[in-house]
C-alpha cells in the first residue's frame, strides 16, 4: 500500500513540475512567471519529498528530506519577492491587458 502512495506522489509531483516549468515559459509576465516557480515549484518539491521518505522510510533520508521542505518553505517566498522588487526597480516591461471599451495601443510607438 505504501507504494502506491509513494508512487502517486511521485507522479503528482513530477506533473506539478512539469506545469511550473511550462508556467515558466508561458507565462506572459516576470511577476507571473514567480507563482510558477514558487507556488507550484515548492509544492510539487514537497510532494516528492515526501514520497521519498515514504519510500525509504530511513531517519537520515526523513530529516534531510524535512530539510529540503523547510528550506524551500523560508526561501521560495522570499526569493520570489526579491525577484519582483527587482524586476520593478529595474524597469522590466510588465505584461498589460486591455479592459473592456480601452482603444488598442500599438506596441511600437510611433
Amino acid at each position: 500500500m505504501i507504494e502506491y502512495i509513494t508512487g502517486i506522489l511521485l507522479l503528482l509531483g513530477g506533473a506539478l513540475a512539469v506545469i511550473a516549468a511550462l508556467g515558466i515559459l508561458r507565462l506572459p509576465d516576470v511577476l507571473i512567471r514567480m507563482h510558477a516557480s514558487t507556488k507550484v515549484g515548492t509544492l510539487s518539491t514537497g510532494l516528492v519529498m515526501v514520497g521519498c521518505i515514504l519510500a525509504f522510510w530511513n531517519l537520515g533520508i526523513t530529516v534531510r528530506a524535512a530539510a529540503i521542505m523547510v528550506f524551500l518553505l523560508l526561501t521560495a517566498p522570499i526569493a520570489g519577492h526579491m525577484i519582483g522588487r527587482a524586476a520593478i526597480e529595474t524597469g522590466v516591461p510588465l505584461w498589460r491587458t486591455r479592459r473592456a471599451g480601452e482603444p488598442e495601443e500599438p506596441d511600437e510607438p510611433t
